[in-house]
């Protein structure tokens, strides 16, 4: 593993994870109750040995470059690192980066001169547990220049994802992004050829991961043609002159890069048999340590619920939720299928705003919600969907994908409802 170095996309502006990524990248969204999404490819690679990692951010990266700065601090007397690459002004570019292709070119100035076989290029937005090293032994034992992670997909999930086409020793042959529901019955044989895939039968097409292993000369040389992106183009214009293969992965994997997503990645935590957790025995997934109290609940009624640390929680009852740190819950609170990103500080009631106290006031009904960090919801305020209405607008929150959204630092006004 000491051959390989990492880069991890920071993403773009993240339009819709909004309104979650107004102040923020995608990757440094909170999920889980106490991590960041980062914090999933950074631990991912941390199990595989892998200690040499860039992490590219560009739009809304203050909170993202705090955090790797402070979480990831590696052994002084190692050659480990974990460093973020801010794109920026060059004699050769001016630009921002257009693409993830276009990202690691431009980047490429900074650790194309480290002593580096195999290049490992991941998301800042996916949640997933792999062993990367089994990925990286299986690329050299192919001798690949480009292996691709790659999932067994559903027909409906097959449309609104990269698809690959094999040939008949099982090498990749083409890729096309988001193929309509009549191109994929034209391309399903092709789609499922190669004797060693062993797709199941309700699942019959094989998605592209957005994780990618390159050997050193071929990255360099795919960065040297024109394209922006490496899905849909550097990827597509390579499979004609370089050995491109798919490693098959089949454990649980998700982009999180929309509010639904995200909102039903969090709730599914909350449930017995979930098929991501953080409570793995070996493979915990890593996150700033911090100094906060043990949570504290009085006469309250939690099921189904994850509750972080540092939370002080009145009376109240929690049902189907992700409580994060530092959040106070008043009396009489109903929370139900919601997540709390909580709160980056604590306040004494006389330092709130306009008396409004940090948290979930009293007699608060909230039902779909997600509260992004450091909100203000006023006593009686109701909050509820059924998920019928997709977007709206309200005073202190939003619909997005069927989820009110209330945003980081919102304001919620005493009878309000939605």
């Amino acid at each position: 593993m000491n051959d390989v170095l990492t880069l991890i996309l920071g993403g773009g502006r993240g339009t819709r994870l909004y309104p979650l990524t107004h102040m923020r990248s995608k990757p440094a969204v909170p999920i889980g109750g106490k991590y960041r999404l980062i914090d999933i490819p950074i631990s991912n690679c941390l199990h595989a040995g892998l200690k040499k990692i860039f992490v590219l951010t560009q739009f809304n990266s203050a909170s993202l470059n705090r955090h790797v700065a402070q979480t990831y601090r590696l052994d002084m007397f190692s050659d480990g690192f974990v460093e973020v690459l801010a794109a920026e002004q060059t004699p050769d570019s001016s630009a921002w980066f257009q693409g993830t292709a276009d990202a690691v070119r431009q980047a490429a100035r900074h650790f194309a001169g480290y002593d580096a076989s195999y290049y490992l290029i991941l998301a800042g937005d996916h949640l997933y547990r792999m062993d990367f090293c089994e990925l990286i032994d299986e690329h050299i034992e192919r001798q690949a220049d480009i292996t691709i992670a790659a999932q067994p997909v559903t027909p409906a999930d097959a449309t609104q994802m990269g698809i690959f086409l094999f040939d008949a020793p099982g090498q990749i042959a083409g890729f096309e992004e988001k193929p309509s529901a009549a191109r994929l019955a034209q391309m399903k044989s092709s789609a499922a050829r190669g004797a060693t895939l062993n797709l199941p039968a309700d699942k019959p097409f094989v998605a592209s991961m957005g994780i990618y292993v390159f050997s050193r000369d071929a990255l360099l040389e795919t960065l040297e043609r024109p394209g922006i992106d490496f899905g849909k183009e550097i990827i597509p214009a390579a499979l004609g002159s370089l050995s491109v293969h798919a490693y098959l992965y089949r454990g649980y994997w998700a982009d999180v890069g929309t509010i639904d997503a995200f909102y039903q990645a969090n709730i599914q935590l909350t449930r017995p048999g979930a098929p991501f957790n953080f409570f793995h025995p070996h493979r915990p997934i890593y996150t700033h340590p911090r100094f906060l109290p043990s949570t504290r609940a009085h006469d309250c009624r939690i099921a189904a619920s994850i509750i972080s640390e540092g939370c002080y929680l009145e009376p109240c009852e929690i049902r189907e939720s992700v409580v994060g740190i530092r959040t106070h819950v008043a009396t009489g609170a109903r929370i139900t299928r919601s997540v709390l990103l909580g709160a980056d500080f604590y306040e004494d009631e006389s330092d709130s705003s306009d008396h409004i106290v940090l948290g979930i006031g009293r007699d608060v009904v909230l039902d779909r919600v997600i509260v992004d960090k450091n909100a203000r919801i006023a006593d009686g305020v109701k909050l509820v969907t059924d998920g019928s209405a997709a977007n709206a607008d309200g005073d202190g929150w939003y619909i997005r994908d069927g989820i009110i959204v209330v945003p980081k630092g919102a304001l919620v006004k005493s009878g309000t409802t939605a």
